[in-house]
């Protein structure tokens, strides 16, 4: 459920276009008659109460998302199943009528006879029945940029283990969060059969300025600890240097670990709580709050369709689609310029949308 979707449109909007210049809004209210004043504090003191209950909206869609999220439960695990072999499929769950039915007859056509000249050339015995989706995860990794540039060459072998992602929402009561698990088959390179991340949300407007508020937001995250096996953990790498010596001028090498680049440095991140961080770790952050909320809105309720390729497709159309309407907007923003000379750039009026909210 997206029930922030839209909700930044709505604001970066200039209704009526009354507008034209930037306003300096506590000049203006300062301006106001002081019964004007007074009766404006009144209608601020109710938009305080408007985000409180807005708030609280987003509470109960939070515990809406909860109880769904156990309805479609079920189909995940046979999905899993299917996925892992665990499970064949009947012929009735296998029928499914696709309008690329001609292009797939065509292809398979066209597969068969690139067959027969291969097998002139050389015989090989292909397998016969692979078991499940072999590298379903991984496909969707490669296939999404958003994960395929935390993917390394390194990761692949690891994540042909990776059987399920599933998304946990937290109990009433609790601060409101959700945590990501990955369920891994027993493999050669960790113990863990689960891996974790949580991410922690705050859904309340802030004291000092409640009318920022526009529906939760992640304010922090926490990884999981991985028994790597001696040896594989992929997150480090060993270097070796020359070091020598002042005085007598001997040579000797050393070696040490160093950090390496890797997707499973995922479940290591950079903290909110930590502290004051600098520009590159806010943004790692938030890049880091955006692929957990993408795993959570898109990945994981949408998997067969990015295995497919076919939910590419509609993110492309989207990204498209929206840079198309900004060109176009643009385009009428100079032509305004063109009649006015006067006039500020238009956009440096609008207000940005805040980053990490639930989209």
């Amino acid at each position: 459920m997206d029930a922030n979707k839209g909700k930044g449109d709505h604001m970066m909007q200039n209704p009526g276009g009354q507008m034209d210049r930037p306003v300096n809004f506590h000049i203006l209210e300062s301006m106001l008659p002081k019964a004007v004043k007074r009766r404006v504090h009144a209608l601020k003191r109710l938009q305080v109460q408007c985000a409180n209950i807005e708030a609280k909206f987003y509470e109960e869609v939070h515990e809406l998302e909860r109880k769904y999220a156990a309805l479609y439960q079920p189909m995940f695990d046979k999905r899993r199943d299917i996925v892992t072999g665990t499970v064949e499929p009947t012929d009735e769950e296998c029928e499914w009528h696709s309008d690329r039915e001609e292009e797939e007859e065509l292809a398979e056509g066209i597969k068969e006879k690139a067959s027969i000249e291969d097998a002139k050339k050389e015989v090989v015995k292909p397998e016969e029945d692979p078991k499940g989706i072999p590298d379903f995860w991984l496909t969707i990794f490669k296939s999404v940029d958003m994960l395929s540039d935390m993917l390394q060459e390194h990761d692949e072998p690891i994540l042909k283990h990776l059987k399920d992602i599933q998304v946990k929402f937290s109990e009433p009561g609790q601060q409101m969060s959700f945590t990501l698990e990955f369920h891994f088959e027993p493999n050669g390179y960790f113990n863990n059969a689960v891996l974790t991340k949580v991410y922690k949300m705050k859904s309340e407007p802030e004291t000092s300025d409640p009318f920022s508020f526009e529906g939760p937001e992640i304010i922090d995250c926490e990884g999981c600890q991985i028994d790597w096996h001696k040896g594989k953990d992929v997150t480090v790498k060993t270097i070796k240097k020359k070091q020598k010596h002042k005085g007598r001028g001997t040579v000797r090498t050393v070696t040490k670990q160093v950090p390496n680049d890797s997707f499973f440095n995922f479940f290591n991140p950079i903290k909110a709580s930590d502290g004051e961080m600098d520009e590159e770790s806010e943004f790692t952050l938030a890049t880091d709050f955006e692929i957990g909320h993408f795993f959570r809105e898109r990945i994981i309720p949408r998997a067969v369709l990015y295995f497919t390729g076919e939910a590419l497709e509609d993110d492309e159309s989207f990204e498209e689609e929206e840079l198309e309407e900004g060109d176009e907007e643009e385009q009428l923003e100079e032509g305004d310029d063109d009649e006015d000379d006067g006039d500020c750039d238009p956009k440096k009026e609008q207000p940005q949308p805040a980053e990490c909210k639930q989209q």
